[in-house]
């Protein structure tokens, strides 16, 4: 799978367009806002965009969301239906960041454990991941090693877990039970900050330890 991170935001969060190199479909994964910059990027790709994904409710990640699934004709997908509340939520969450009103956003599908997404010939297998959200989940292309991970884990930390129904434990547990064992090899994009590997973070996340 192919990647190109756009960082979105005055939170610098990495919305990833994803796509099929043998059939040019491809996926926004987590469009926080910036939504013309993020137009261009998938222009500048020649990418045929078939949907847009994503990880949980904050608006950093789904700020645009609703823009850019109008003006590609596509679905939004995800995240599990726990994070309802959070985009139900969103102009609240717009006041309280002192940013333009984000009206709610209703997906048109809810993911859950187990299920899958196609982009082009990639599959991309959901594992929800609580813990900083209760309905945050991860794309996992288990063919390619590479993982879209949210605010699950970064580049040495992990996500806040202390917003409404976060809970510390119950991310470490997703982690170390969920993402951990996918494998060392295994690179991530998360939704802040820099690349990693599971590897790393493994041996040397201060949160893991």
């Amino acid at each position: 799978m192919d990647y190109h991170i756009i960082p979105v935001t005055a939170f610098a969060q990495n919305c990833s367009l994803i796509w099929c190199a043998a059939t040019n479909q491809a996926a926004i994964v987590d469009p926080g806002g910036d939504a013309e910059k993020i137009i261009r990027a998938v222009a500048e790709k020649g990418v045929q965009v078939s949907q847009i994904l994503l990880t949980h409710g904050h608006l950093d990640h789904v700020g645009a969301a609703t823009e850019l699934a109008a003006h590609y004709g596509v679905q939004i997908i995800g995240p599990q239906k726990r994070d309802a509340f959070w985009l139900d939520a969103l102009p609240v969450q717009s006041q309280m960041f002192g940013l333009a009103e984000c009206a709610p956003v209703t997906p048109d599908r809810w993911l859950e454990e187990g299920d899958s997404v196609q982009v082009g010939n990639i599959t991309l297998e959901i594992l929800h991941c609580p813990g900083h959200t209760p309905g945050h989940i991860v794309f996992f292309d288990r063919a390619g090693r590479l993982l879209v991970s949210g605010d699950v884990i970064f580049n040495g930390g992990v996500g806040r877990s202390d917003f409404p129904q976060g809970d510390h434990q119950s991310l470490i547990e997703s982690i170390k039970v969920k993402l951990l064992p996918l494998g060392d090899d295994v690179t991530f994009i998360a939704g802040h900050g820099p690349m990693s590997t599971l590897g790393r973070e493994r041996v040397s996340n201060p949160f893991l330890q």
